[in-house]
């Protein structure tokens, strides 16, 4: 039976951050309409040869989906459930931000079936919340993750940003060192980038905030990768760390080049070696599916060439290339021609030969964009 993932996209949120440049809308009043349009498209695909696909991981992304009533998210799930076969030991995460759950909400989210919560923390400096314009503050978010832990989650995630404009290495090694106090299981920590169209985008072009240097944000970076490996937290991709056993299966999915499908506005899906995405506008989406019964904007049929690219660029920025599963899948040419590069880049510490797997060291993850420019 094959594996797949597959995606929610709720973007229903009270509040827009200045640097996020996901689709989502602070307007409610359409959610019963879309919770429609959502069933109705997960009706769809789950007639589409549903029955020899194995799902192993559920992901609600955002938006806010810890927002919405934990009724509202586990009608989703009941749907899903009648159509694709879920595995028994199958992981199901729920984005989540500190202000918008209590206790009492969380073990509801657990009793639906939700068991791996992902919080968007950001900082424990109160400064840098204000920056970021989050609705938390540091003790909301402490109290969220303890919190979740009582109400029985036992893998949590956290999210933190580094290289805020003006952010010292003494308070990015605080906002690590408050983490690590707190029951978690997984980080995700990302560099400050700047997203056309986004608020924070717009301020810096008006002069009104100076990002700090490509140096300085590398320098963060080396600081993470040792700092959480020595807590014990691997690194498997470039911005991920967790405990073992608690990678994230959803995006070990993703790069894998495994298939998923993505349900909702903006989700894209791959499937079969073709991708397709839908509309971004939720009013789009949803004349789009009372139409045509899809919310299809877009899609491609990926060629091999294009497979191959992904999959090295996937698999070296997570869990390394497997040279076996290379010319299994595309042969040996992509070798070939890049394998003196790849000695130069062992030599040189970037990469790593291991039992067949080829992977980036913590300074080849650093310069990971780089290096990938670089292949043939």
């Amino acid at each position: 039976m094959k594996e797949i993932a597959l995606y929610i996209h709720i973007p229903f949120c009270d509040h827009k951050c200045i640097y996020c440049d996901f689709y989502s809308i602070t307007n409610y009043t359409n959610e019963s309409n879309y919770l429609k349009a959502i069933s109705q498209e997960i009706n769809h695909y789950g007639n589409l040869n549903s029955e020899d696909k194995k799902v192993i991981s559920v992901f609600f992304g955002g938006g806010t989906p810890s927002f919405m009533s934990p009724e509202y998210i586990g009608t989703i799930l009941n749907e899903l459930m009648r159509y694709f076969h879920f595995a028994y030991d199958i992981e199901i995460t729920l984005e989540t931000n500190p202000g918008t759950v209590d206790k009492k909400k969380l073990i509801q989210f657990r009793n639906i079936g939700i068991n791996r919560l992902s919080v968007g923390i950001q900082s424990f400096i109160e400064e840098e919340l204000k920056f970021l314009t989050r609705i938390h503050d540091a003790d909301t978010a402490r109290r969220t993750i303890i919190e979740a832990k009582e109400a029985g989650f036992d893998n949590i995630n956290l999210d933190l940003i580094f290289n805020l404009p003006k952010q010292s290495k003494e308070n990015w090694l605080y906002n690590l060192d408050e983490a690590m106090k707190l029951p978690i299981t997984h980080i995700s920590a990302y560099s400050l980038i700047l997203e056309a169209g986004t608020i924070l985008n717009k301020m810096v072009l008006d002069g009104k905030v100076e990002m700090q240097d490509e140096d300085y944000d590398a320098e963060l970076y080396e600081i993470t990768i040792k700092y959480l490996e020595g807590k014990g937290f691997r690194q498997y991709e470039v911005s991920n760390f967790a405990l073992p056993g608690f990678e994230c299966v959803h995006n070990n999915a993703y790069w894998g080049s495994k298939d998923y499908i993505g349900f909702g506005t903006s989700a894209h899906s791959y499937l079969n070696s073709k991708r397709w995405w839908n509309y971004s506008s939720l009013n789009l989406y949803i004349e789009a599916m009372n139409k045509k019964g899809i919310g299809v904007a877009g899609s491609e049929l990926i060629s091999m060439e294009q497979q191959l690219e992904e999959y090295v660029m996937l698999s070296l920025r997570s869990s390394g290339i497997s040279l076996s599963e290379l010319e299994k899948r595309f042969g040996g040419e992509w070798f070939n021609k890049n394998e003196i590069l790849l000695n130069q880049l062992v030599n040189s510490n970037y990469l790593r030969k291991d039992a067949g797997i080829v992977k980036l060291t913590a300074s080849g993850y650093a310069i990971c964009d780089e290096i990938l420019k670089n292949f043939d």
